[in-house]
């Protein structure tokens, strides 16, 4: 993503905030790739958008998150491509993701804090959005 036509777009930017999520505790479930992918294929937000980057930003999240700080390097694209009106759309995208397979570890938990710590959003703003990214995967 360093060429002028292949630069991270908003689209690609919530792709990597799923993406940053769903590979910070080093696998990458089923689960999430499901609702990755189940969130592309139905949200307005990814109208237009060609399901054949997702391997690409994907593999550049990888790759930035395998260098010494990758993750400010990552954030720092994120907050460049993304319109700060999307910025609670990619928290709560995120928590999705990381529900998704019905349990948060400690490193999602805290990938969870640090999206929501470098996109700025207030504490009750995020305690909302979680809460209903709790409710849409309760398990029976």
């Amino acid at each position: 993503m360093t060429t002028d036509t292949d630069r991270m777009t908003a689209q690609d930017a919530l792709i990597a905030v799923m993406t940053a999520v769903s590979v910070s505790d080093q696998r990458m479930r089923t689960a999430e790739l499901v609702a990755i992918e189940r969130i592309v294929i139905h949200l307005p937000v990814f109208a237009g958008y060609d399901v054949e980057r997702i391997k690409h930003v994907a593999q550049t999240v990888l790759d930035l998150l395998t260098e010494e700080d990758g993750l400010d390097a990552l954030f720092g694209l994120v907050r460049a491509a993304l319109p700060e009106r999307l910025f609670e759309t990619a928290y709560a995208l995120a928590c999705d993701v990381a529900a998704a397979d019905g349990t948060l570890r400690d490193i999602e938990l805290a990938m969870l804090e640090e999206i929501r710590d470098q996109l700025q959003l207030h504490r009750l703003l995020a305690a909302a959005i979680e809460t209903g990214a709790r409710a849409r995967h309760q398990r029976p």
